[in-house]
């Protein structure tokens, strides 16, 4: 009985983890680094057919040179509100429209602005650990109450805590490992 209830609470704490870090592999895709990413536009809500859609649901989007990204509408008739959506997004982007296309073009960041952006990165990574810590925490309290309720042994609740401890660490190197090679991307060391 015990196993198994401990092997659907490391279960469960793995998965919540990887939620965790797929937040922060999210949000940190949304960071602009100067070098042009269809991540970039993720965010980016269009008006369209009376509701607001994803960018990537109404247009192809290709990158045909690194400070460039082409968005093809599928539809031409939503080039106008593509273009809108992508200049009213707080992307700080200034998108041209050609009547088949909207090129987009990437602006180099200023180092006052990757210093910026790195803070912002740093604060995505501190909060995505602090995410981590918490369902570390909880876990571990429900390891006590089994304990308390004497549903497992002291010995199980010691691997217990010990796993939880594996499993934390290896979703916090994860985390860290994102906000280094975002902070390459930005600040080129």
């Amino acid at each position: 009985m015990e196993a198994n209830d401990l092997n659907g609470l490391f279960t469960e704490i793995k998965q919540r983890m990887d939620t965790g870090v797929e937040h922060v592999r999210k949000e940190l895709a949304n960071v602009r680094t100067g070098r042009a990413s269809t991540g970039l536009l993720e965010s980016v809500q269009v008006e369209a057919y009376g509701s607001r859609m994803p960018l990537n649901q109404l247009a192809g989007l290709s990158i045909p040179e690194p400070s460039l990204i082409v968005v093809q509408p599928f539809d031409p008739s939503t080039l106008g509100a593509i273009e809108k959506a992508i200049r009213s997004s707080d992307l700080g982007l200034n998108p041209a429209s050609d009547g088949k296309l909207v090129r987009v073009p990437i602006p180099a960041l200023t180092e006052e602005r990757r210093k910026e952006l790195s803070r912002h990165v740093h604060k995505q990574a501190e909060e995505g650990r602090n995410a981590l810590r918490q369902v570390r925490r909880d876990a571990n309290e429900r390891l006590k109450k089994l304990l308390k309720d004497h549903t497992i042994s002291e010995d199980d609740e010691r691997r217990g805590l010990e796993e939880i401890q594996k499993i934390t660490d290896g979703h916090t190197r994860l985390v860290d490992d994102l906000q280094k090679k975002k902070d390459q991307e930005l600040l080129g060391h």
